[in-house]
């Protein structure tokens, strides 16, 4: 895109929900209305929007190896996402970007991989899964750790129910709280993380989810050995305009929106508290 400032606009092609109650989930699907291909990495976000409504800096969701759509998972919140609920399959929206940057799954050919997500965490993470997946043999053991306060907040179960059936990928889903039909893992998703014990040997660490649970995330992947340039995640400050001219979203020197929202915990830890 030549102009930052000027959102292209796609056709909402599919809506599937997520997650219903007080925190609704949708996962859009869209389709660029001249056709192309979005020209972007796993951990990458785009300004979605309504026009006259407004947009929101929002997480791809699907991995770039998926041509001829992207993906978003969009918790209803706001003003911008209770209109993209409203929505239909049919309907125009416009898009910006993609902006920040993203995981330099490349540079991880041969490794073992963990995610570890939370809740809507898991959207950011879903591209570098899928990624891995279309690319097998680039990669050596996946692990998916994912939790939620619910099993009706956890995102993509049937494709995570799916991805149980593979020998080549170990799932390891948690709730909260327990529920009576409830037979994983029951607490908190640092606490799987332990109960799994992941090895770090060759390995990287990705973890995505609200603040408090990245940290303890961090903590717990350090003493499992993990150092700090095998662990990955992204921070979630409020981005406005995408492209660093706001102040919105900087973090000491650093903004989210160019500068992540993908940090290696190498460079996370220097900051400011985040």
């Amino acid at each position: 895109m030549n102009n930052p400032y000027i959102p292209e606009t796609a056709k909402i092609v599919d809506i599937r929900e997520e997650a219903s109650g007080q925190r609704p989930i949708k996962t859009f699907k869209v389709a660029l209305t001249d056709g192309r291909d979005f020209n972007h990495q796993p951990g990458q976000c785009s300004m979605v929007g309504i026009l006259g409504i407004g947009e929101s800096m929002i997480s791809i969701a699907s991995s770039p190896t998926k041509k001829g759509y992207l993906e978003f998972s969009i918790m209803r919140l706001g003003k911008v996402t209770s209109a993209l609920h409203a929505c239909e399959a049919g309907d125009t929206i416009t898009i910006r970007g993609p902006y920040g940057n993203g995981f330099p799954v490349h540079d991880w050919k041969g490794k073992n991989i963990i995610t570890v997500g939370g809740g809507i965490g898991q959207a950011p993470l879903r591209p570098i899964i899928q990624y891995i997946l279309d690319n097998r043999n680039d990669f050596g053991r996946l692990d998916v750790i994912y939790g939620a306060r619910t099993s009706q907040d956890l995102c993509f179960k049937q494709e995570i129910l799916e991805l149980e059936k593979r020998d080549d990928v170990k799932i390891h889903l948690s709730i909260d709280v327990g529920e009576p039909d409830w037979t994983r893992f029951v607490g908190f998703v640092p606490t799987n993380l332990m109960q799994v014990k992941p090895f770090p040997e060759n390995a990287i660490a990705i973890t995505c989810g609200p603040v408090v649970m990245i940290k303890y995330v961090i903590k717990n992947l350090l003493a499992l050995g993990f150092s700090d340039t095998q662990i990955f995640t992204t921070l979630e400050n409020r981005m406005k305009c995408g492209i660093g001219k706001c102040g919105r979203c900087n973090v000491g020197s650093l903004y989210v929106c160019k500068d992540g929202p993908v940090f290696a915990y190498a460079t996370l830890k220097n900051l400011p508290e985040y």
